[in-house]
């Protein structure tokens, strides 16, 4: 039985909150969702698992210009679409065979399916926005089957 739990992780805005690092430790990798805003919250990412980061729309500097804009991964036998902005998506998903997809930018943590393909936002992890929850993700993969939940994060 393969398994894979993948922690997911978006809009930090240069701020990896210590609530947020104790929630992802364990996970075999993490993907941020751009709007990271400095190479270091990456760094510190790497501290506790293989990251795969795709750039947002703040995402400025010569570090931010090596992420790619859009990400598309195998886990297990599942294709995965890593992209910051949902609106960005420049495919129908259902039809590539993409299975998850995974966005950012609007600072709301949503699961829904939708075709067949599991749409994650993590909401953010970074300073609060308006009423938003502070919030990560998870992406478990069994057998082939994903799965996600969302984590709201008790932040001071």
């Amino acid at each position: 039985m393969e398994k894979y739990r993948i922690g997911l992780i978006s809009d930090t805005h240069g701020l990896l909150r210590p609530e947020a690092r104790f929630a992802l430790s364990g996970v075999s990798s993490i993907i941020h969702a751009g709007d990271i805003c400095n190479a270091a919250v990456l760094e510190q990412l790497e501290e506790i698992a293989p990251v795969v980061a795709v750039r947002g729309n703040n995402d400025r500097g010569e570090w931010a210009q090596r992420l790619p804009e859009k990400e598309v991964l195998d886990v297990g036998g599942v294709k995965v679409c890593v992209v910051h902005d949902l609106q960005d998506l420049d495919v129908d998903p259902a039809s590539e065979g993409i299975k998850v997809v995974i966005s950012g930018h609007s600072h709301r943590p949503v699961v829904k399916k939708e075709r067949g393909v599991l749409f994650i936002n993590p909401g953010s992890a970074g300073p609060r926005r308006f009423r938003l929850p502070i919030s990560v993700a998870f992406l478990e993969i069994r057998d082939g089957v994903p799965k996600a939940e969302l984590e709201m994060l008790e932040v001071d």
